[in-house]
């Protein structure tokens, strides 16, 4: 199992930007950002693996960046040209063994982060 510690988001106008930051404690093969909104089902955003391959949903393609700190074993995710429609409850999600063709998949995941709000609006 993997302890994450999540950090950051908050509320920000249309168009702004926000951090989010993900704490480890250990070295995963995976380890992604998923969010929900209440009546769905939690979506995959972003995702990297342990070698360096990043995906994104297609949804924040172009205004969302993963990077990571391998000596604080610390996953950021900066969200910018935010929408109202990003509003959502985030979650970090870690594991140890995975394959990279399921980085966005839930069901891949079995460490999990406790939630941090991130809310657009005017």
């Amino acid at each position: 199992q993997v302890q994450l510690a999540e950090s950051g988001g908050g509320s920000a106008q249309p168009g702004g930007s926000l951090r989010l930051s993900c704490t480890a404690s250990r070295v995963t093969a995976c380890i992604a950002w998923f969010r929900q909104v209440p009546g769905n089902d939690r979506e995959g955003v972003a995702g990297i693996t342990s070698g360096g391959i990043i995906m994104y949903a297609d949804s924040v393609k172009g205004r969302f960046t993963l990077s990571q700190d391998n000596a604080k074993n610390t996953m950021y995710l900066d969200m910018h040209s935010l929408k109202s429609e990003d509003t959502a409850t985030y979650y970090c999600a870690g594991t140890v063994n995975c394959q990279t063709s399921r980085l966005l998949r839930r069901e891949e995941y079995r460490s999990w982060g406790q939630g941090t709000q991130v809310t657009v609006s005017p």
